[in-house]
């Protein structure tokens, strides 16, 4: 099967960097926001977003890993801060990309069961082919693919770039 590089590092660090300023200007009445990151390569993508928010920004940023199964988004969810954390708070919750939505309404749900002061969410590529009616409101790129391809989005100290194949 035929890939084709879709974003390179330097994209990559340039959508990240714009996603986090987009983030900030939406949060910038907060003094601290939660950056939620899926686990996997929407925690790294988080972690990325945090890095960015704490080098622009003022705002105190939690960083949290959101535990989900991937394949069985119906397990239980878990994150590795308590609620009392994000209760009342601005909540972000980052994926590297939205295919079906699935991880990410899954993802959604399991914070409504808090209060939260502000909730939303953040990709790095936004595949167009939601079955469930979730959005991004920060994307790095919105891509129209067929349902047989594949994105993958790879995450390295030297590199990172994203395909399709």
């Amino acid at each position: 099967m035929e890939t084709s590089v879709i974003l390179t590092d330097e994209q990559i660090r340039n959508k990240t960097r714009r996603i986090s300023y987009q983030i900030y200007e939406s949060n910038s009445n907060e003094t601290e926001i939660i950056i939620a990151g899926i686990n996997g390569n929407g925690y790294i993508f988080a972690q990325k977003i945090a890095q960015i928010l704490n080098q622009i920004s003022d705002l105190e940023v939690i960083l949290c890993k959101v535990h989900i199964d991937k394949r069985n988004p119906l397990n239980k969810i878990t994150t590795d801060i308590t609620a009392d954390v994000y209760k009342n708070k601005s909540l972000v919750l980052v994926d590297d990309v939205l295919s079906s939505g699935s991880t990410l309404i899954y993802g959604i749900k399991h914070f409504l069961e808090v209060p939260l002061k502000r909730f939303k969410t953040a990709v790095l590529i936004n595949r167009n082919h939601k079955k469930y009616p979730v959005k991004a409101d920060f994307k790095g790129l919105s891509l129209s693919t067929s349902m047989h391809e594949r994105v993958s989005v790879i995450f390295n100290d030297e590199s990172s770039y994203a395909y399709l194949e």
